[in-house]
């Protein structure tokens, strides 16, 4: 009998005593914390960690923009087909749906996203990119990796597992919704919980970061268009200047956070973007500015749209100019928060804590970035966490969205084995109390 077969029977005995999975069996409990730190072992053989360093490195010298990743996914699905993984394909447009297991509840899903960066890399290795101006600065391709290799874990074991996991392998995280688009494809029909995780080049290798609640915040973006009437520097009467009015609204928007948020309520609102003119001596006829703007809370968030909306066209009226306000809806969704569930938080503490110790599962202040896996939080408990990758005896690793950032591979087995763990533990953790009915719970199984 395998080892997660044992443990499962144990679950079933205490199950049929009481009606209600008990865990207050010392055996099973250490028993139960041993799979973590075997799978660890698993993820760690060297032929195995070569292999995955090898996929890593080519995705990474082949970057692919959101929506484009066809040469990611077409790797991914190479890779699926060997181990004998079935999966769906295509799901929003590149995404890959892969099932591992009995195919019948409980699911649970691990997700990692494919896409890169429209950067030009300046790091110079034998594995840079080979796409002039696109860069995975994010660790995507690390995230891919990963995933598969949780893949190859939990197919080794597939015979063992009392429920099925689902590897959503998703496009476009870079600003394009892919997430929101996955599931609107169904990537999460039936299942109860779903796992992500993001690379950290400032958290030691062999650790983690998290927490319960808020984690990153929702963000959005927006341009405006301010209108005037252009003309001779020398005679600035005769002109509508946009420049001074765009500049006034700058300022506006700054006292939306310093003087009408709750100064407990983190908000950020930032002007990135400011295009206007292309003389010394002339007024432009128009000023494009653009930025982005971020908060924990729903009800702060639809706030401050409101309020950089009327800032702006109001702020140009003052000064006799027109604006017109775009949030690209559209092109980039607006991304809710990152809000990990409260029960997978200390069911994610013990996973973790039993494969790396607890005094490596550290809990992290929020974030003011932003991530499209809270979308998948809205539908199902989520949980969302950083890896580390820093190795303190090498170079200070720099952040992502840099043209310098890059991955220590030495990471990628924790990566692997913690997907799996999550996986494993959670089919067993939670199976259910009442017999479901058989049938097809997926298109494809």
């Amino acid at each position: 009998m395998g080892f997660f077969n044992w443990v499962f029977l144990v679950v079933v005995v205490l199950h049929s005593v009481d009606s209600t999975i008990v865990y207050s069996s010392s055996l099973f409990s250490n028993e139960l914390s041993k799979i973590p730190s075997e799978l660890l072992d698993f993820a760690k053989d060297p032929v195995l960690v070569d292999w995955m360093v090898g996929i890593r490195r080519k995705i990474h010298e082949n970057p692919e923009l959101g929506y484009e990743e066809f040469k990611t996914s077409e790797l991914i699905r190479a890779e699926l087909d060997k181990m004998g993984v079935r999966y769906n394909y295509p799901v929003a447009v590149t995404g890959v749906v892969g099932f591992i297991g009995t195919g019948e509840p409980p699911f649970v899903a691990l997700r990692a996203d494919m896409d890169a960066l429209p950067m030009q890399e300046m790091v110079e290795w034998d594995h840079k990119s080979k796409i002039p101006g696109k860069m995975h600065a994010c660790g995507h391709d690390a995230h891919v990796t990963m995933l598969i290799g949780a893949a190859k874990i939990l197919q080794e074991h597939r015979e063992e597992l009392k429920g099925t996991v689902v590897l959503v392998f998703q496009p476009a995280e870079e600003g394009g919704g892919g997430a929101a688009k996955m599931i609107s494809a169904g990537a999460l029909e039936n299942v109860s919980a779903i796992f992500g995780l993001h690379v950290d080049h400032s958290t030691r290798i062999g650790e983690v970061a998290s927490r319960s609640g808020p984690i990153l915040a929702g963000s959005g973006f927006f341009e405006a268009v301010i209108s005037g009437k252009g003309g001779h520097a020398a005679i600035p009467q005769h002109t509508i200047d946009p420049i001074l009015a765009a500049s006034n609204v700058i300022v506006s928007l700054q006292h939306l956070v310093s003087r009408e948020a709750d100064p407990l309520d983190s908000q950020v609102v930032t002007v990135a973007k400011f295009q206007g003119g292309g003389a010394f001596n002339v007024i432009p006829d128009s000023v494009t500015i653009g930025g982005t703007f971020r908060a924990f809370s729903k009800e702060s968030f639809v706030q401050l749209r409101k309020r950089i909306e009327e800032v702006i066209t109001r702020q140009a009226s003052v000064q006799r100019c027109n604006a017109t306000v775009n949030f690209f809806t559209e092109e980039k969704p607006f991304f809710p928060a990152t809000i990990n569930d409260k029960n997978l938080h200390e069911y994610f503490r013990n996973v973790a804590g039993d494969m790396l110790g607890i005094d490596k599962v550290h809990i992290m202040n929020p974030v003011m970035g932003s991530e499209d896996f809270a979308f998948y939080q809205e539908v199902v408990p989520g949980y969302f966490f950083f890896l580390g990758m820093q190795n303190e005896t090498r170079k200070q690793l720099k952040s992502v969205h840099s043209p310098y950032f890059e991955i220590n591979e030495d990471m990628l087995p924790y990566g692997a084995a913690l997907h799996a763990s999550l996986a494993v533990r959670y089919l067993l953790d939670f199976q259910p109390k009442d017999h479901l009915p058989e049938g097809k719970y997926h298109d494809e199984l």
